[in-house]
């Protein structure tokens, strides 16, 4: 049976606790090292000292031991501990980012921690933190399309001077059609949300038709002329015009921004445009659709009101778009464009040599 050793202290022993147990500038631990060792002294049993100091009876026993042995300096110092897991060596780190953009795993696009890990012989945990710090991230990939329009740079100047420096007593409208919309309504219901719960849907739908949008945006004060159609011909496009021409006041000059969809540009679009002198059409380069303002329109209309939606029938699809059109011309708040045609000229460039050294490569 083990017996905790008998703790005699001297007068000076004693008065050094008792400074210790009362300073503030002393740590928690040595202070309540200290009392353990006073109630010690005055003979009571570790269970006791526990009891009283709120402290495991084992912890108690293993200071009241130690300062049998070592006194005052065995509270005041700590055991040393072992420090911290070593860190990845530079050069394995090196080794990890090299894997990572250079290469890929058998039989896989990209790289996960795990996969990483059992490769470089590190834990998933230092994988992740070196990837962190280099700014890796091998999940994700973003999509891109370089524009190969020979009249790129003109086009571009065109469309960000009409949103820098719009001409005066004019309207400048962001067009485009969101084709093919479909009104799609779920297999079975969906539970609401609730507190614990976001709501549910089926993965699985029926379709039951589609539409067209067609929206102007005013750059100016970010107002919408919308109208869905069925179909998106160079007929419907006509009659957009017409709808945007009977909005406008008649004394201002009509610019449109649209891409160079086939519709656009058809020979009876040309002889309204005739008939029509103060409509000037300004077209977007071939696979640069991210010029075109609406786009960022069609993006909301998408996310805040057509994606989770419920629509048994292409009309409620068409009342839900016209609802959403009304309610956002009631408050609304132009897209702020910042970006001149020589910063993204230079952007462009930068992607087109990097696009022909990979090529070349």
């Amino acid at each position: 049976m083990r017996v905790a050793p008998v703790i005699k202290l001297t007068a000076k022993e004693r008065a050094k606790l008792l400074s210790i147990q009362k300073a503030r500038s002393h740590s928690v631990r040595a202070r309540e090292r200290a009392a353990i060792i006073l109630l010690a002294a005055d003979g009571l049993e570790n269970k006791e000292i526990a009891r009283r100091l709120g402290e495991d009876p084992m912890k108690v026993g293993r200071w009241r031991q130690r300062y049998a042995k070592g006194r005052l300096a065995a509270i005041l110092k700590d055991k040393t501990r072992p420090g911290r897991i070593p860190p990845v060596p530079a050069s394995l780190k090196s080794r990890i980012i090299e894997l990572t953009t250079n290469q890929t795993p058998v039989g896989c696009t990209q790289w996960s921690r795990t996969s990483m890990a059992k490769e470089a012989g590190v834990s998933p945990s230092s994988v992740g933190r070196i990837w962190a710090a280099a700014g890796l991230k091998p999940h994700l990939v973003k999509t891109f399309k370089l524009s190969n329009d020979k009249h790129f740079e003109e086009k571009l100047d065109d469309i960000v001077g009409l949103y820098l420096n719009p001409p005066e007593h004019a309207i400048v409208f962001s067009c485009d059609e969101k084709s093919q919309i479909q009104a799609l309504d779920r297999t079975q219901p969906g539970l609401p949300l609730k507190k614990g719960r976001c709501n549910t849907m089926t993965h699985d739908y029926k379709r039951n038709g589609t539409t067209s949008l067609f929206a102007a945006m005013n750059t100016a004060d970010g107002t919408i002329i919308g109208t869905c159609m069925e179909k998106h011909r160079h007929q419907e496009w006509i009659r957009f015009l017409n709808l945007i021409r009977k909005n406008t006041p008649a004394d201002k000059e009509i610019h449109i921004i649209c891409d160079n969809y086939a519709t656009h540009k058809h020979e009876k679009v040309a002889a309204w445009q005739r008939r029509n002198p103060r409509f000037h059409f300004h077209f977007t380069p071939t696979s640069a659709s991210w010029l075109n303002m609406v786009e960022r329109f069609f993006r909301d209309l998408t996310v805040n009101s057509i994606r989770r939606g419920v629509f048994r029938h292409v009309d409620e699809l068409t009342e839900t778009i016209e609802m959403y059109i009304a309610a956002h011309n009631i408050d609304p708040k132009p897209f702020i464009w910042t970006a001149t045609a020589s910063d993204i000229l230079e952007k462009v460039k930068r992607g087109r040599k990097k696009l022909n050294n990979i090529q070349s490569a």
